[in-house]
């Protein structure tokens, strides 16, 4: 594992466990938040609810009151007392399934509004379908003096078995219990609804805590990649400035290895070819003639003169002093002549009248001279061909270098993606990239086109002839006068 993917996987690793801690903390806060809340809402609400029952029976008793404290002071009258009383309580009710209700404290039905059908049915032993005896737990809580009980009763609105809050109390003179109750199911639903919402709540903030998760491991991998890419720009810079020094030090060497064999190697075997001419000379005019000695002396300038010759040679190949003396175009001129004489394929080289004339910076001349000595050494050497042409175009804003010949051609896109192979075409790209210029190749069996364009420098258009004089002849014309 490099080093990058290293310090990537340090950042996206603490914040991936923070977040998931955070995700855990939050889920597990929310959700003790949610159950107290639950417990906390249904305590008040109960709470709110038996203080309400209660004020409902006060309500009931203080309706009856005259008549239950009438009730011991007339005996006879106290049935009637009593009828009167029921039919009062039978009349009182508070909504769809609020209602009261009496039993004698032996069990036995006395009022029910709701259910009319139950009145005078002993249900001591009732029980709901838990098993449990619903009146005697109620006439218990009377017994005791009043109090809150929690049974299962049919709901009038339904006709279904729904848990039951009641409150009740003794009406001891009349051997009766008086009591009311609200079905649970609504304060069940009304806690449902609330859970509901605390889970979607938190199922939303695990929603946004997910998508800031997603956010947060995007801009680093956002950061990461334009880390990675501008070092990479900045390495592949490094690269190709590295690459550019390295072929301006080769020019360099090779510029001075050329002057070194053309200004010294050479100076001196020219010097020693006169000397050995002059000795031979001298043998041949004087009269004690030595024949051996005129001979080696005749080998050794035949020799040496081919050592001169390769000398030469190589100086010109490590950089032609033309190219410096005369500029790019003369250089191409000489390349191709001289290629054609060695190789036996026909080399022609055209060129524009004012490439003569201008004036074309060094890097620009070398780049465009090493890219003509790789394609035509490439046409000598593997396209089998019969002839080629070169070309050079200067326009106002370009210099095109144009290599053509009717060779058998190569896959252009299987030498360019296989790095074993094509070093030479990689080499003329870098040359031209370095000065922001473009290669194109079209090669098919009997037509290969090398085409190098590069742009001018804006010194090197200010230093075109291109204004004249009012009496000067036109640039064409003067060529021709030359």
């Amino acid at each position: 594992m490099n080093l990058k993917a290293k310090i990537f996987l340090l950042a996206i690793v603490p914040f991936l466990v923070a977040i998931a801690g955070i995700g855990i903390g939050v889920r597990h806060q929310a959700t003790a938040l949610a159950q107290t809340q639950h417990a906390t809402t249904q305590a008040a609400y109960l709470a709110s609810k038996e203080i309400e029952l209660r004020h409902y029976v006060d309500l009931a008793t203080s309706a009856i009151a005259p008549l239950y404290e009438t009730a011991g002071t007339h005996a006879r009258d106290d049935a009637t007392l009593r009828t009167r009383a029921l039919a009062i309580l039978e009349k009182l009710d508070f909504g769809q399934d609020g209602y009261f209700f009496v039993y004698d404290m032996h069990g036995r039905s006395l009022m029910h509004p709701r259910e009319p059908e139950l009145v005078g049915r002993d249900l001591w032993a009732l029980r709901d379908p838990a098993g449990s005896l619903t009146i005697q737990q109620l006439i218990a809580a009377a017994a005791r003096g009043g109090g809150y009980v929690r049974y299962v009763w049919h709901r009038p609105s339904t006709g279904k078995l729904a848990p039951k809050l009641g409150y009740v109390v003794p009406l001891e003179r009349w051997g009766w219990m008086l009591g009311t109750g609200i079905y649970l199911d609504d304060v069940d639903t009304t806690l449902a609804r609330i859970d509901q919402r605390a889970s979607s709540n938190i199922e939303r903030t695990m929603w946004w805590i997910g998508g800031i998760a997603l956010a947060g491991l995007g801009v680093i991998t956002l950061c990461a990649l334009v880390l990675n890419v501008t070092e990479y720009r900045s390495a592949d810079a490094k690269l190709r400035r590295l690459a550019q020094q390295v072929v301006a030090s080769q020019e360099s060497e090779r510029a001075r290895l050329s002057r070194e064999l053309h200004d010294g190697i050479s100076q001196m075997m020219v010097s020693a070819k006169l000397l050995l001419e002059s000795a031979l000379a001298r043998f041949e005019h004087s009269d004690a003639r030595v024949p051996a000695a005129e001979a080696a002396l005749s080998t050794s300038l035949a020799r040496l003169s081919d050592t001169l010759r390769e000398v030469r040679r190589i100086s010109h190949a490590l950089r032609p002093s033309m190219l410096d003396d005369l500029g790019l175009a003369a250089a191409l001129e000489q390349l191709t002549r001289e290629l054609s004489a060695e190789s036996g394929v026909a080399l022609t080289f055209t060129q524009q009248e004012r490439a003569r004339d201008m004036l074309l910076p060094d890097a620009l001349n070398t780049a465009l001279f090493r890219i003509a000595q790789e394609a035509l050494t490439n046409i000598v050497r593997h396209a089998h061909a019969s002839s080629a042409a070169l070309a050079l175009d200067v326009s106002a804003h370009t210099v095109t270098l144009t290599i053509e010949d009717n060779g058998r051609g190569f896959d252009v896109e299987g030498v360019q993606a296989d790095p074993s192979v094509g070093v030479g075409l990689r080499n003329m790209r870098e040359r031209l990239e370095a000065l922001d210029g473009t290669l194109s190749l079209v090669s098919q069996p009997g037509r290969t086109i090398v085409k190098s364009i590069v742009p001018l420098p804006a010194a090197a258009r200010a230093s075109r002839p291109n204004a004249q004089a009012p009496d000067a002849a036109p640039p064409i014309a003067q060529e021709d006068r030359r």
